[in-house]
């Protein structure tokens, strides 16, 4: 929907493992930062949306997650909306805040996503990302994999799924092969991707993994399942990621010297449709782009769902970065990197600054935020005005369960 809201302040954690720490602790780092940015107290919060996609499963903490975690630092009485939209979890609560702000309903919200991800026994880890998909059809979903596997050659892919890996790499490493297949793309291409992220990784002090890598280092990594080695996959992780989100009238009051306006926020559910058809992803961006009144050539950075490098590549194309099939030849041309054309992923992305699922999506409009306010330090986009966070959970048939898409400007 087309929105009238503005990023007052934001904050997040590191990225990281952090194995002495709950969803309290960590919540409340992100969430103390973004109100201190902002220059509002606990009291100001009128209503709170709190995101989080796996603490059922991890911790048995189910029903009443975002209550914990305020009341943790003492805000309580208001109105707390616990969300849970798989890996687009926490771009929900955003989505759903700002129309409330929008609405006129609310003057000053919070949105904030936690994960804590990281446990001793990595199985159940694994077994949280199976619930992201139909369970009725859990069987038949693994069967397919397998059979798209073995009759690529793919060996690693062939074999255990969701068991000492996330499954959603393997239905990554299925529709890279297809786009491989169909347009000639390469592993070079997506080595390429990583390389770039983990350079933009390198410049991000809170992601999780700081270390440049080059293509020739990501190609020679181990095997997930082909053509994945293991940088070209997201690694889990524990943390948070919180905004203040506030009315017009608000924004003014405050006096915010370098306003962020949410332009708009797109999110829809996928349906059943014919591969080579326009997917969720296409349909949320170009919506997007039309309640916000620019296009793709608008943008001055993004930050993609790298969940996996081909999730990048892919997503170049289903965003208007480029024509399809051309996603090889944008990355190869440097036009996603720093300096290039279009910076993508200036975090270092899911692929290094990490993935804990709840709170990726926020994560992604901290990144913007900071970019379009000039806040970035060395990764640095010069004169950035506009940023598009594109952000997708779980899987059902050809597409994935939810996407949310966000377009995020100056002033």
């Amino acid at each position: 929907m087309k929105m009238n809201a503005f990023v007052a302040g934001v904050g997040m954690t590191r990225f990281a493992r952090m194995m002495d720490r709950g969803l309290k602790s960590i919540a409340a780092e992100a969430i103390e930062a973004a109100l201190a940015d902002a220059g509002v107290g606990k009291d100001d919060i009128q209503a709170a949306w709190m995101s989080n996609a796996a603490a059922g499963v991890l911790s048995g903490q189910e029903c009443i997650r975002g209550q914990v975690v305020l009341r943790g630092i003492g805000m309580g009485r208001l109105p707390v909306v616990n969300v849970e939209n798989a890996c687009a979890s926490a771009s929900t609560a955003f989505n759903q805040a700002c129309a409330m702000v929008s609405a006129g309903l609310y003057d000053v919200v919070l949105a904030c996503g936690v994960e804590k991800m990281y446990l001793e026994d990595k199985a159940k880890v694994f077994g949280a990302f199976m619930g992201a998909v139909d369970v009725e059809n859990l069987a038949a979903i693994i069967q397919a994999l397998q059979k798209s596997a073995a009759q690529s050659g793919a060996k690693e892919a062939s074999q255990s799924a969701g068991q000492n890996r996330s499954m959603f790499m393997d239905i990554y490493a299925a529709a890279a092969r297809n786009h491989m297949a169909r347009y000639g793309t390469t592993a070079e291409h997506f080595a390429m991707i990583s390389a770039k992220n983990s350079y933009h990784g390198s410049l991000n002090p809170r992601a999780q993994f700081r270390e440049a890598l080059s293509v020739e280092e990501v190609l020679a990594s181990p095997m997930i399942a082909e053509p994945l080695t293991r940088p070209m996959c997201s690694p889990i992780g524990d943390g948070a990621a919180a905004a203040v989100i506030v009315s017009e009238r608000k924004a003014r009051e405050l006096g915010l010297k370098n306003p962020v306006r949410v332009l708009s926020s797109v999110l829809r559910s996928g349906w059943d449709h014919d591969a080579g058809e326009e997917g969720l992803s296409e349909v949320c961006a170009y919506e997007a782009y039309e309640e916000a009144g620019v296009g793709p050539e608008d943008l001055s950075l993004v930050e993609l769902h790298d969940a996996s490098a081909p999730a990048e590549l892919m997503a170049y194309e289903s965003i208007g970065l480029c024509k399809k099939g051309e996603g090889g030849k944008l990355i190869a041309d440097g036009a996603t990197k720093l300096g290039g054309r279009i910076p993508v992923s200036t975090s270092g992305g899911l692929l290094r600054k990490g993935h804990p699922i709840g709170a990726t999506g926020i994560a992604q409009v901290v990144e913007i935020t900071e970019q379009l306010q000039g806040r970035s330090g060395a990764r640095q986009v010069a004169g950035a005005r506009l940023g598009l966070c594109h952000n997708g959970g779980g899987n059902i048939g050809v597409d994935a369960a939810a996407q949310c898409v966000t377009i995020l400007g100056r002033g």
